[in-house]
């Protein structure tokens, strides 16, 4: 498995996470059952980034705290070479990880790690349309994010 880390931010706070993107990533797999060698980037940028980012691609004229650009719209046709398989890419706001964290009163490394595993469910074809996809969607983030860390 491969995880990509960009600190188009230059924030050198985000480098602390990416053990726990990598375990994230691995539980992820094991609890989706969805083994594999997945390749995929985390983008750490500003606010004025993302807000240009979300703005160009989902034309929302506001930051956010994390957009994901799957590569497959089809998961059934993930596999690149050599039974790859290429997800996509994550944006994080390192600014909504601090501001985010001290909003819901838990640890800036529990919102890092909230941000990055709500991408990666986007990756990986989930999403949060519908009231029912917004449950399974959090039920899942719950069920991975408490095994690596607590709130």
């Amino acid at each position: 498995m491969e995880l990509v880390i960009v600190n188009q931010a230059h924030d050198h706070s985000v480098y602390r996470y990416k053990k726990d993107y990598q375990t994230i990533l691995e539980r992820t797999c094991t609890v989706l059952n969805r083994p594999g060698d997945w390749t995929l980037s985390v983008i750490f940028v500003t606010p004025e980034e993302i807000h240009e980012i979300n703005r160009s691609y989902r034309h929302v004229d506001r930051a956010t705290d994390v957009i994901s650009f799957a590569l497959q719209d089809d998961m059934s046709d993930a596999f690149g070479e050599e039974d790859e398989y290429e997800l996509g890419d994550i944006f994080i706001n390192v600014q909504a990880i601090r501001d985010q964290a001290a909003e819901y009163g838990h640890s800036q490394r529990r919102e890092a790690c909230f941000l990055f595993c709500h991408g990666l469910l986007h990756l990986m074809g989930y999403d949060h349309m519908t009231p029912e996809d917004e449950k399974e969607m959090f039920h899942l983030q719950d069920v991975i994010l408490d095994e690596v860390v607590h709130r």
